[in-house]
């Protein structure tokens, strides 16, 4: 099955980093799991991801400890630390939690750094199905500049693609449905591993199980679009996203720059949403145990330009404690229908701190979004000729619910500062 079969619409789910860092726990991730299927499934929500060092016993926030033992098998490959994931006990991984989540209607989801454990080198540890070892395959001067976990995989050597086929053949086994790849899709201190993306893509698709491949971190060179599009499901335009408004205006460029390229199973990525209860164990992001730093206003900035771009769509907040406002950003109908279903994302204008995306819907539909970057409200518009749009149309605003008369040859709204409006034109 080709991949890009895999994410025919823009994924959407949960991910532990945001609020647990590197220390989520089987508790947390069941939890979070239970309030989805209860609350966010029957909007489209459905993966849940345990994000990064699952296999590290000490694990303690976001910030990894240096040069520590993992939980690994005779094959060179990372376990489920049993201390913090107690149905992964006598071999089982994460097979449990799985069927778990499973049980519940979702989909399962995990982080992996790319490459092979340093332990694994440096002990010549064995490969499942190649007479190689680790120390035969590891690039031991390829490694990641901010975790010790791990050193890159040299593609050309024999044993290679043995090694990253044994990876995905336990993920079938466990029942992964998703996974996201680390240090892989290039950042500001190195470029794109291309080689070793394509080992994964290969072994995705020999382990017999569909998989949605996520890669990260950002920002992606979008000269490589049609590589990202050819390999995964979803890569990172940015480094990690926090909830800073410096950061969310800077997305206006990147979405900007990549316009055009999300659709067919491939998606751009935003990174995840930084909503509700977060930082709970993580000391990223310039802070600590809090609710979003984001407004209102900004959390609302943030939704509308993720969804009429497409990007895939993960909150990174503690579900369950989630207040009515920040669960009505995530189960707006008709916003997660423009979401799924809307083609054409583009950027309209751009004019100061006035900004203008549109979205195609079908049957006539066109969907508008105007946001204000600025620090006091003011008119945003656009006229509805540049959209070639003609009447007679109803006009809805999205967040709101309500309708809009239409009035004169365009479309005008007051944006609160930092704010975003988004209406669905249709015909009459």
């Amino acid at each position: 099955m080709n991949h890009l079969q895999y994410a025919k619409t823009p994924p959407m789910g949960w991910n532990s980093w945001d609020c647990y860092g590197a220390a989520v726990t089987e508790q947390e991730i069941r939890g979070n799991a239970e309030y989805m299927a209860a609350n966010l499934q029957q909007f489209g929500w459905e993966y849940v991801v345990v994000d990064i060092q699952w296999y590290e016993p000490g694990a303690v926030s976001s910030q990894y400890r240096a040069f520590v033992p993992l939980e690994m098998d005779e094959y060179s490959r990372l376990m489920p630390a049993v201390n913090r994931f107690p149905s992964a006990e006598g071999g089982q991984g994460f097979r449990p939690l799985s069927d778990y989540v499973h049980s519940l209607g979702l989909k399962f989801g995990i982080h992996i750094m790319r490459g092979i454990p340093r332990q694994a080198a440096h002990a010549a540890s064995a490969i499942k199905g190649s007479q190689a070892t680790a120390r035969d395959i590891a690039h031991q001067n390829s490694i990641c500049p901010w975790n010790t976990d791990m050193y890159g995989v040299d593609a050309a050597a024999e044993g290679a693609q043995a090694y990253y086929n044994s990876l995905f053949e336990l993920y079938a086994e466990w029942g992964v449905d998703f996974v996201k790849v680390d240090d892989i899709a290039a950042s500001r201190l190195y470029d794109t591993h291309q080689p070793e993306i394509a080992l994964i893509h290969n072994a995705i698709e020999h382990c017999g199980r569909p998989m949605v491949l996520s890669l990260s971190p950002g920002p992606a060179p979008v000269e490589y679009a049609d590589f990202f599009g050819g390999h995964a499901n979803m890569w990172r335009i940015t480094d990690d996203f926090w909830d800073h408004w410096e950061l969310l205006l800077d997305m206006f460029d990147r979405c900007e720059r990549w316009q055009g390229k999300a659709g067919d199973g491939s998606w751009p990525d935003c990174d995840m949403l930084p909503l509700g209860h977060i930082g709970i164990r993580s000391v990223d992001g310039g802070g600590a145990d809090r609710w979003t730093r984001f407004t209102r206003d900004e959390q609302t900035t943030m939704m509308t330009l993720w969804s009429i771009f497409r990007s895939p769509l993960f909150f990174g907040g503690e579900l369950r404690d989630n207040d009515e406002w920040t669960l009505g950003l995530l189960t707006n109908s008709d916003v997660l229908d423009m979401h799924s279903n809307s083609t054409g994302a583009r950027l309209v204008s751009r004019e100061n701190d006035r900004v203008v995306w549109s979205a195609e819907g079908t049957g006539g539909v066109k969907y508008i979004a105007l946001f204000n970057t600025g620090e006091a409200a003011q008119t945003v518009s656009v006229q509805l000729a540049v959209l070639n749009l003609e009447g007679p149309l109803s006009v809805k605003e999205l967040w709101s619910g309500e309708e809009v008369p239409l009035t004169g040859d365009g479309l005008a709204s007051v944006v609160a500062p930092h704010g975003a409006v988004l209406y669905r034109l249709q015909p009459c």
